[in-house]
C-alpha cells in the first residue's frame, strides 16, 4: 500500500478565526495582496483585521473565474506593489486565483510554462510566495489543494496549474463567511463539495486516509446541505458545509477525482456555465454510468461495495445500494433545483467535442472505470 498525503502547512477552522489571519499574515510580510471574488467590498472584514496587525494592503479583484489574462494580470499588480503574501479571500475561483499569482511570483517565465494540456507543463520549482486561503464558500475546498483551475479564452478550456509547492501556507477556514450565500450559490457550492467527496472516495487512487476524509464528509452533507438551503443562518449546518468542504479538498488532493470534474473543465472553458451547478447536476448520471459499467466489466470490483457504502451513507439506511445513491443525489438535485446543462446552452451538436476535451483531462485519470465514447456521451444527454 503506498500513497502520498499532503496538504497546507496549517489549517485554522472555526468561526471567528477570520481574526487570526491578521497575526497569521504579519508572520510572512508587511505588504499583502488580498485576491477576491468581483468585489472587493466583502473582504471589509479582512482588510480590516490586517491594517489592524500593521500590514499594508491593495487589493486584485476576479471577475468569474480565473483566465490566463486575470492571473498575468494578478501577478504584475503583486510586483507593482512589492506584496510579499497574498491572500485569496472568496470562492474556489478567487483562490485559485491567489495559488497561481503566489507561484508566478518565483518561478520565472510565463503561465503557459507551467499549464497541462494547453502549456508546456514544466513543473513548478520553486515554493510559491506565502500564500493564505480563506475560503467565503463551502464547495470548492481549493484552499487545500495543490492546483488552480485557470481558464484559456484562447483555447476555451480550463486546466491546471498544478504541484504541491504550490498549496497555501495556512488555511482559514470561517463557517460565518458563508452565512451571506444565496440558496442557489449554496445548493451549487454544496453538491461540488459532495462530488468531491464521493469522486475520491471510488477513485483508482483512494487511499486509507482520504477514505475516512470522505466518509466524514458524505455524512455531514447529507445531514446539512438541504439544511443550509433553507435557512442560510442555520450555523450548525453552515459549519457541517465549511468542514465537508475542507475535507473534500484534502481528498481529492490526495486520492484524485473523475468523470465528474473530467467533464466539469471543457464544459467551464467551453460555456458560462458556473463550476459548482455543473458538477452538481453531472454528478447523478456520472455515477448511474460508473455502476452500470462496472456491474458489466468488472463485476467482482471492490468500487461497486464502496458504492454501495456511498448510498448507507448517505441514505443513513445500511441497506442501501449502489442504486439507492443515485436516486438519493438525483432527488437532491431536483429539491434544490440544480439547472440541466441545456440552460447554460450545451446541446448534442457539442458533445463529440466535450467528449474529446473530458478524454484528455487529468481528471479522467482518477475514474474508477474508462468509459467509452458512447458512455460519455450518455452522460451529457442525461445531464441536458
Amino acid at each position: 500500500m503506498n500513497f502520498e498525503f499532503a496538504t497546507a502547512t496549517r489549517i485554522l477552522f472555526g468561526p471567528g478565526t477570520l481574526r487570526e489571519a491578521g497575526p497569521v499574515a504579519k508572520a510572512f510580510g508587511k505588504r499583502a495582496l488580498v485576491v477576491t471574488g468581483r468585489t472587493t467590498q466583502r473582504a471589509k472584514p479582512l482588510l480590516l483585521v490586517l491594517r489592524a496587525a500593521g500590514v499594508k494592503c491593495a487589493t486584485f479583484s476576479v471577475a468569474g473565474e480565473p483566465t490566463t489574462v486575470s492571473v498575468r494580470e494578478g501577478a504584475q499588480r503583486a510586483r507593482d506593489e512589492r506584496s510579499d503574501v497574498i491572500i485569496g479571500f472568496g470562492g474556489g475561483s478567487a483562490l485559485d486565483a491567489a495559488k497561481a499569482i503566489a507561484a508566478l511570483l518565483t518561478n520565472d517565465g510565463d503561465l503557459l510554462d507551467y499549464l497541462e494540456v494547453i502549456g508546456r507543463g514544466k513543473p513548478i520549482t520553486l515554493p510559491s510566495a506565502p500564500c493564505i486561503a480563506i475560503p467565503t464558500t463551502a464547495g470548492s475546498g481549493a484552499e487545500v489543494t495543490r492546483n488552480a483551475v485557470i481558464g484559456s479564452p484562447q483555447h476555451r478550456v480550463k486546466v491546471s496549474l498544478r504541484s504541491p509547492l504550490i498549496l497555501p501556507r495556512v488555511a482559514i477556514v470561517d463557517p460565518i463567511l458563508t452565512h451571506h450565500l444565496p440558496r442557489q450559490v449554496t445548493a451549487n457550492s454544496g453538491l461540488d463539495a459532495l462530488s468531491q467527496l464521493i469522486e475520491p472516495f471510488v477513485s483508482a487512487k483512494a487511499n486509507p486516509m482520504t477514505d475516512a476524509l470522505c466518509r466524514s464528509g458524505m455524512q455531514r452533507v447529507a445531514r446539512s446541505l438541504r439544511r443550509a438551503c433553507e435557512d442560510g443562518n442555520d450555523a450548525a449546518a453552515r459549519e457541517d458545509m465549511s468542514l465537508a468542504s475542507l475535507l473534500g479538498g484534502l481528498s481529492l488532493a490526495n486520492a484524485g477525482l473523475g468523470a465528474v470534474h473530467g467533464f466539469a473543465a471543457p464544459l467551464g472553458g467551453m460555456f458560462p456555465a458556473p463550476h459548482g451547478a455543473v458538477c452538481a447536476r453531472l454528478l447523478p448520471r456520472v455515477m448511474e454510468v460508473n455502476i452500470r459499467a462496472l456491474r458489466g466489466r468488472r463485476p467482482g470490483s471492490e468500487t461497486l461495495r464502496r458504492y454501495d457504502e456511498v448510498a448507507q451513507l448517505l441514505t443513513g439506511n445500511l441497506r442501501a445500494t449502489a442504486d439507492d445513491g443515485v436516486a438519493w443525489v438525483s432527488e437532491l438535485c431536483e429539491a434544490l433545483e440544480i439547472a440541466p446543462l441545456g440552460a447554460c446552452g450545451v446541446k448534442p451538436r457539442h458533445f463529440p467535442a466535450l467528449v474529446e476535451k473530458a478524454a484528455a483531462a487529468s481528471s479522467m485519470k482518477g475514474n474508477p472505470i474508462l468509459l467509452s465514447q458512447s458512455e460519455l456521451r450518455e452522460i451529457l444527454a442525461g445531464s441536458l
